[in-house]
Formats: structure tokens, sequence, C-alpha cells
């Protein structure tokens, strides 16, 4: 194929990345956006293969055959539930092709850079593999935290900024280092003590993150992959994976910062330590007894109800509950209930899981609204249902100041008549706090699995 064909299908799959972005940000377009997004891909794919950059097809295809395999696999196997770890480990594998790119690119015996081509080309490498090493690292220890391995508290050690600030300069004195030492054909130990350097400063900057701040950590890793790949591109002068790393990279910075903001936090403050870090004393122990109730009971509470409000939360996706609620729905709207949906930006452990879950269910999208679209209504809604979630309908977050998710904007269910909790526990949420909601005097515990209490008030609702 000729270099013009290869730059036409590379601006042809640009102009597809481009439509698939716009395309997500909105529910009713998500799924023609990943349509264009698969069409660009296999463009690129196509186009990279058929270059002249290309000497060895038998390899390629070996690695298409493998890689193919893989990902259909995990695509059959990895349920909704273990998407947001998914989605971690696989900004784990951009990062270490960053790295392993970099270190090729500079063992490479083939090549001919002179003077400050060949200067350039050696920052370009060192930021790749800086950056992706970063990326890979902290995407494990994201991958641990979400899958459960690994807790979910934050790991806070002495003088950590310091430590942030002390492996920051290490760094910038290695680059200088390997600069110089480059010249004359050496800077391999400079580059390896980085990458360890970078490796642990991974670890340690997303162990210091508590469990509440983890859906920003997934948008902040998505951003760093996509500057991997940016940096990637520049070794490897490839102009389609420099523009689509910085579409990845940027929209994954804006993502991360829509959502600091949402949640009343600022992003430097989220990864220097996460929620609650800075708080000068204890958090205020939840006192009171908690009220249980039937199914039989929130069945009568939700007919004699005329506003229903739907809170979900990471619990509806363990108890994979998204298609019986969405059965409760239509039922409530055909008896001329006003149902809707209430989602808080960090519902779920990955930015738009609870979306994703009601859209998978076919729950309309014209009532399922943003968390800063239908807070002020609670006063009117008769019936409150949160479905397995806890740290963004608690109260502390509001009104305890040592809470560790002080500060944070929270769906304010407890204004209204009635909230009935769904749990299978009275256990705390992801970052480990109480919740004085579940002892409130409108508030009733039905616990079980989700699903099943649903299924039957569903049951009880229909007879």
């Amino acid at each position: 194929m000729s270099q013009g064909l290869v730059t036409m299908s590379y601006i042809a799959a640009t102009i597809l990345f481009i439509l698939s972005l716009s395309g997500l940000s909105h529910q009713e377009t998500a799924r023609r956006g990943n349509l264009y997004g698969m069409l660009g891909m296999a463009i690129a794919i196509v186009a990279t293969i058929m270059s002249d950059a290309v000497n060895s097809y038998v390899v390629i295809i070996l690695a298409l055959l493998i890689g193919g395999a893989i990902g259909s696999q995990a695509a059959k196997m990895v349920e909704m539930t273990q998407m947001p770890e998914l989605v971690a480990i696989m900004h784990s594998l951009v990062g270490m092709a960053a790295v392993l790119v970099g270190y090729a690119n500079f063992i490479d015996p083939a090549a001919t850079l002179t003077g400050v081509e060949k200067s350039i080309h050696e920052v370009e490498i060192y930021l790749g593999i800086l950056i992706g090493a970063v990326t890979f690292s902290g995407s494990v220890i994201a991958f641990g935290k979400l899958s459960g391995r690994i807790s979910g508290s934050p790991v806070l050690l002495p003088g950590r900024h310091w430590l942030n600030l002390g492996l920051l300069v290490a760094s910038i004195w290695l680059c200088l280092q390997f600069l110089e030492s480059a010249e004359t054909g050496g800077g391999t130990w400079a580059l390896i003590l980085m990458t360890i350097i970078a490796l642990a400063f991974g670890v340690h900057m997303v162990m210091a993150i508590g469990g509440a701040d983890m859906p920003v950590v997934v948008s902040m890793l998505n951003s760093y992959s996509g500057w991997a790949a940016a940096a990637t591109g520049f070794m490897l002068s490839n102009d389609l994976l420099i523009v689509t790393g910085a579409l990845v990279g940027s929209s994954g910075a804006i993502l991360s910062y829509i959502m600091c903001r949402a949640m009343n936090r600022h992003f430097l403050s989220v990864i220097a330590g996460g929620f609650g870090t800075e708080s000068g004393g204890e958090a205020a122990v939840v006192e009171g007894e908690v009220s249980p109730i039937e199914p039989t009971e929130t069945a009568n509470l939700l007919l004699d109800a005329r506003n229903i409000m739907i809170i979900p939360g990471y619990g509806m996706a363990v108890a994979q509950a998204q298609h019986t609620v969405n059965e409760l729905t239509k039922l409530l709207r055909d008896k001329g209930k006003n149902v809707r949906f209430a989602i808080h930006p960090v519902a779920g452990r990955m930015p738009g899981h609870m979306n994703v879950l009601l859209a998978e269910a076919k729950v309309p999208y014209d009532i399922v609204y943003e968390m800063d679209e239908i807070n002020d209504d609670f006063p009117n809604v008769d019936v409150s249902i949160v479905i397995g979630a806890n740290d963004i309908v608690n109260p502390s977050a509001l009104d305890d100041p040592n809470s560790p998710i002080a500060g944070m904007p929270v769906i304010e269910c407890w204004k209204g008549g009635t909230t009935i909790v769904l749990k299978r526990s009275m256990a705390s949420g992801y970052a480990g706090v109480g919740n004085p909601l579940f002892v409130m005097d409108n508030t009733r515990m039905l616990f079980g699995d989700a699903n099943d209490s649903l299924q039957e008030v569903l049951k009880i609702l229909k007879s």
C-alpha cells in the first residue's frame, strides 16, 4: 500500500475515533459511537499492516490471532460486575506496551538519528517508558483494589508528599543523566533505574487513594494510558497513534476533572491521597437501631406512592438485578406512578457503571437523571429505593467534617417520605464508612439479595 493511501486511511480512522467519542457522550448514541470506534480501529490495523513499516506479516498475523482470541474469551467470561477491574487491567497492558516499545527503540541497532533529532528521540523514549511504567503499576494496583484482592482503604505513608516530590526530582535528574550518557552509547542504567522509580510511584500513588475515589482513578488511568500511547506514537513516528493517544489522554483527563468537580474535590487532592485523608479527628460513630421491612410491606408502600425514586449502586450490579428493576419500573409506570432514577457520578466502581447497566436492561433514558438534576426533588418523593448503594447516599458526607467522605455531594434521599434500602447485610460500603441513613426514622432495610427481594416485590405487585 502506498504511503498516500496509508495516510488517507489514518485520517479516516481519526475522524471515526472523534465521532466515536462524540457518540459516547450521550446514552442514545453510545451504541453508534462504539461502532464508529470499532470501524476506525479496523481501518487503522489494516492500514498499518499493509504499510511499508511492517516487514514480517507472519508475526503480525500471529499476534492478531493470539490477542483476538484472548480478547474474545475475556468478553465471554467477564461479567458486568467485573467491568471496572477489566478496564483497569487493560490500561496496564497499554502501559506495559509503551515500556516495551521504548526499550525496543532504545536498543534498536538500526537507529541512525544524530544530533538534535537523536536527542528528541531519546526524550520520547524516556517519557514513553516513564508514563507507561506509572500506568502499568498503577493499573495493576487499581485492578487489585477493584477486584477485592487489595483493601480499598488508603495506605498513607509518613511524608508521602515529600516521597512523591523526591521521586519526581529523581526522575528529572535521571533524565538528564540518560541524555548525557546516551550521547556516548550508554544510558541503560539511568533508564532502568527510572523505570523502577516509575513503577514504585504508580504503586504508591494508587495505594494512597481510598475506595470512594476509585472511579476517578479508573478515569485518570485511562488518561495516562492515552498519553502513553501518544508517546509510543512519537517513538514509532506513527501519526495515528499520536492522535489517538492524545484523544484518549485528553478525554480521560476531562472526564476526571468533571468527576472531581461533581464530587467537590480537587484532582490533585485525589491523587495526593483520596477522600478524608487530611481530616483532623475521628469520624462520628453511627448509633441507633435499623427498621427491617418485608417485601409485602414494600409493595404496599409502592402502591400508595405517587413519586418513586430508584437509586442504584454497586450492589445492583453484584445481584444482576437491573432486568428485574426494569420490570418493576414498567409495572409501576403502568399503574400511573412517576418512577425516576437518580445516578451519582461515582455510583459503582467506574464512570458510567450504573448507566451502562440500566441501558443494558432497556430502562428508558428519559427517566434516568444525574444527581445534580434530581437532588432538589426529594422533598416531593414519596418512596426512594436504594439498591445496593452506600457511600453515595451517606449523610455523613454533608454533616460530619471528620468523615472519610466529607465534602462529597451525595444523593439526599432521606429528605423524601420513606427510604427503602436493599442490602445483604449492614456491612459498610467500598469506602469503609458507616452510614447514618440506615438508622433514620424514615428508613426501612430490606435485607437479602437485591434481585431476589425485588422479584418478591414484583410478584406481590402483579398479584
